[in-house]
């Protein structure tokens, strides 16, 4: 009876609905990240997680109050009792607050210091435009770290793709001076870039209802709004992921390929992603398009991968591939209090059994798309959602902000399923109306008596 009381307490609580207020699960999630916003304002290290978590608690304390208000008040109406308000109040002053704030504040100083407590961006985004201002100037964004007269150190490393250092170049070439340093941070692209590519996959789906659901899982999650204020390649690059999916469910596989091939060159863990789009295609449209996505995909990344190959080959592997592989100069940092990370700390026994987990996933990941090819968007955003959140938890040099990703994905991944849905169920009286109706007579059973 427990057990029945809380699946349908859940789903309740998921369920949309017309009226648009299933409010116990926002109450919870936004007390949840009210907490851990308090929790990293009050013990985190790093200057720009700080700033980031002091706009937070009252962000999601607003929404959190406006949900509550919400919950009290069932006969409230008017677009102050949409549930997209508290959306607005944490993209507002959760978001676009703490970015503009720590955009003003860098122009004090603060980058390459050993010091975290001086950030006010993330080490990935001076590495990235100061990768920029390198392939303006010597040709290639990766420096040759046995030439540089001294150890090398872990600054010195750009372990990304060649397409990545493309979001520094406007620092690179209008730079220098305190309001061209404000515009040009490489965080304004990041962030830009992702909203572009949610606005191009939301206009190719047909422009389909946005669940307050999605908004909370892609756009205002604590990963993201950080991620969003402090640092944001990895936004951009799952913005790209959402957009090349888009195109593959929207059957254009060739235009995929090329979005595809772009992100894969800018970061290359994303490369699964690319392996559940090409089962897409092939299960939508066949092998003769399959073929013409592969010869796009390999042709793109060659094209962008041969001049920096060309200048300095050995300079490409050692930080796209050695560093990350910790088989660099340097061993990479990248260490979290995730399973992968936990069980390779144990050592040399533990490191092997973390791989052989990673690889296990990859195998179980392999046959989930052999035996069930995905044969929509959200079938398929949902496989690349759980492969990558099966690389970052297993994986033994990872970051724990790389959980972003599959949060984002999993937002889009409901948008897509309207699309699908829409296109299924074309009639009044739809799959979607149906689980409508489900959600409301599971509401008025669980709703209170009195109001």
């Amino acid at each position: 009876m427990g057990s029945r009381l809380v699946g349908d307490w859940i789903r309740v609580s998921w369920d949309e609905g017309p009226s648009g207020r299933p409010l116990r699960f926002d109450l919870v999630l936004y007390a949840l990240c009210s907490g851990y916003a308090l929790a990293l304002a009050l013990t985190d290290k790093h200057y720009g997680f700080r700033v980031w978590a002091g706009f937070a608690v009252a962000a999601y304390g607003m929404a959190l109050a406006h949900t509550l208000w919400l919950r009290l008040s069932p006969r409230a109406v008017g677009r102050r009792a949409s549930r997209w308000t508290g959306v607005g109040i944490i993209g507002a002053v959760g978001m676009l607050a703490p970015l503009g704030t720590l955009l003003a504040q860098r122009l004090t100083g603060g980058d390459w210091n050993p010091d975290p407590n001086r950030w006010s961006a993330q080490p990935e985004v001076w590495v990235i435009e100061r990768s920029a201002d390198l392939l303006t100037t010597t040709g290639t964004p990766y420096v040759d770290v046995t030439a540089l007269g001294r150890a090398p150190v872990v600054d010195d490393y750009t372990p990304y793709g060649p397409v990545m250092p493309l979001f520094g170049l406007p620092r690179a070439w209008f730079g220098g001076s305190p309001a061209g340093d404000l515009l040009t941070d490489a965080r304004l692209l990041f962030a830009a870039t992702a909203v572009v590519c949610a606005w191009g996959a939301w206009r190719l789906l047909g422009r389909p209802r946005i669940p307050v659901r999605a908004a909370q899982l892609a756009a205002v999650f604590p990963l993201t709004a950080l991620t969003w204020a402090t640092a944001g390649p990895d936004l951009a690059i799952a913005g790209m992921l959402i957009l090349g999916t888009t195109l593959a469910a929207v059957d254009r596989p060739l235009w995929a390929a090329l979005v595809l091939a772009l992100v894969t060159s800018a970061k290359l863990i994303v490369l699964p992603a690319a392996v559940v789009v090409a089962a897409l295609v092939c299960a939508r449209l066949g092998a003769g398009a399959l073929a013409r996505f592969c010869g796009v995909f390999a042709g793109t990344c060659a094209a962008v991968h041969l001049p920096a190959l060309l200048v300095d080959p050995h300079a490409m592997a050692e930080h796209v591939l050695r560093f990350p592989a910790g088989l660099g100069a340097v061993s990479s940092p990248a260490a979290s209090p995730l399973p992968g990370h936990l069980i390779a700390a144990t050592g040399a026994a533990g490191k092997v059994i973390a791989f052989v987990l990673l690889g296990l996933a990859a195998v179980a990941i392999t046959c989930w798309l052999l035996v069930r090819p995905p044969t929509d968007g959200a079938d398929a955003m949902l496989r690349i959602a759980v492969g990558l959140g099966a690389f970052t938890l297993l994986t033994p040099a990872t970051r724990f902000g790389y959980l972003v990703y599959p949060a984002v994905l999993l937002g889009a991944m409901l948008c897509l399923r309207v699309h699908d849905d829409t296109r299924r169920y074309p009639a009044d009286t739809s799959a979607q109306d149906h689980d409508r109706g489900e959600g409301d007579e599971a509401r008025r059973s669980a709703a209170p008596t009195s109001s």
